[in-house]
């Protein structure tokens, strides 16, 4: 997985949108990539100003609370990039903050309620993280039907999705270590899971974000997404979740779908998290689109696609059981109008800021100080983790395109894009995580 794109500091003189485009559209940069190790993140602290360019400790640290926050900043990889940038916007837009993504000790001291854990942890390789990968997998369709399982391809790859990082950003926190069996390493300590109940789900083109709110209207989630193209556009209006599938199959149909190279039968892609459509199919009313994970969560800004909604793996998996089908409507938000239009948030130049704080000994993670402007997040709770679950193949998935179809035809310098699209029968749901009576 390649590494996020760098890039500077956003200009509020500039619409954001347009912003966020134009940089994300940007090759990445050199960078000189100073080592640094997890202890490094644990001590990094703010000192003002925005996050610095590249790779960094600091940036890292701010990944991994924005992720606590259930504001998802996509692949941890310690890198100052697109989906981090618009991280922090969503994480001032939920605390009724300016939004101009540039790190600032507002940010910072709302921060600090997710940095009571440490941001990094101990893990041993076990000998199952190294069982049923994958060779490699094929771009031929009807290759890949041949496999038993769209699995990871490395320890590296596993390990990354299960810790929200990078794979490559786990070589850097360990060099010289091998990821074997008995091995032990640091990873990302990511807190716990978003739990609650999504009544509406937003999804904005313009900033590539998808929100989940609940029946209330307060913020529980937010996640960048790859999403429809100008010239591949999602659908437009309200829609409402009609299927939930976890670790799906995915049934390529020469008749219904796209046409891939020779292959003109109908073929059965197993399940597996390179599959096409990830983990996760959360099919809407509006058929043959719907909100699913991807084999490449490090490309969200960067891949094409013909309408549907792209997520990582990892919050395709939250999401999918917060839904709830026939209830939980799902918004596309149309050009020009972003979420912080549609929930009335702030924008503009930030307010004269404060000191910088330091970590409270005694802050409490999953909570958060907030102005009274904005309520504060629902408490993360525990649930066990879907990708660490041996789940049973579901109904099929049909696509209306691969992920090669769709960058091959969409402009490459249209950064806007996402996704596969697919079909369930209606009514097919996987049930959520519910408390124990």
């Amino acid at each position: 997985m390649p590494t996020e794109t760098p890039m500077p500091r956003l200009s509020t003189r500039i619409p954001l949108a347009l912003t966020l485009a134009l940089l994300c559209a940007l090759p990445v940069q050199a960078q000189t990539d100073k080592p640094f190790l997890a202890a490094d993140i644990e001590a990094a602290s703010y000192n003002g100003g925005d996050l610095p360019s590249g790779r960094s400790a600091l940036t890292t640290k701010v990944q991994v609370l924005l992720d606590r926050s259930g504001i998802s900043p996509g692949v941890i990889d310690g890198f100052k990039g697109g989906m981090s940038q618009s991280a922090i916007m969503a994480f001032e837009r939920r605390s009724g903050l300016p939004i101009d993504g540039v790190m600032d000790p507002h940010v910072w001291n709302l921060l600090q309620s997710f940095a009571a854990q440490p941001a990094t942890q101990d893990y041993t390789i076990t000998a199952e993280d190294a069982e049923g990968l994958a060779e490699s997998i094929p771009t031929d369709y009807a290759e890949k039907a041949k496999m038993p399982a769209m699995a990871h391809t490395s320890v590296a790859e596993r390990l990354g999705e299960r810790f929200h990082m990078d794979e490559k950003f786990i070589a850097f926190l360990n060099p010289g270590t091998q990821l074997v069996p008995g091995a032990t390493i640091k990873v990302i300590n990511t807190g716990s899971r978003m739990r609650g109940t999504v009544a509406r789900i937003l999804v904005d083109v313009n900033t590539r974000r998808v929100a989940g709110f609940d029946a209330k209207g307060k913020l529980l989630v937010d996640y960048p997404a790859t999403i429809g193209s100008s010239a591949t556009p999602s659908p437009s209006g309200s829609h409402h979740v009609a299927t939930v599938a976890l670790n799906p199959n995915y049934t390529y149909d020469p008749r219904k779908n796209f046409k891939q190279g020779d292959n003109d039968k109908v073929l059965v892609v197993p399940p597996g998290p390179n599959a096409p459509v990830g983990t996760v199919w959360i099919g809407l009313s509006k058929p043959t689109y719907g909100i699913h994970g991807t084999p490449t969560p490090s490309q969200l800004f960067r891949n094409q696609s013909m309408g549907c909604v792209r997520l990582t793996n990892w919050d395709a998996e939250e999401l999918a059981h917060m839904v709830r089908a026939n209830t939980t409507v799902v918004e596309f938000l149309p050009q020009g109008v972003t979420i912080a239009d549609a929930t009335g948030a702030t924008t503009g130049t930030p307010a004269a800021p404060e000191q910088p704080l330091e970590t409270p000994a005694a802050a409490t993670a999953g909570t958060m100080s907030e102005p009274a402007a904005a309520p504060a997040p629902e408490q993360p709770l525990d649930y066990p983790d879907p990708l660490a679950a041996k789940r049973a193949p579901v109904e099929p998935v049909y696509e209306n395109t691969s992920e090669e179809e769709a960058n091959a035809q969409v402009p490459p310098a249209d950064p806007l894009s996402d996704a596969l699209t697919g079909a369930l029968p209606d009514g097919f749901v996987v049930p959520p995580v519910t408390e124990q009576p």
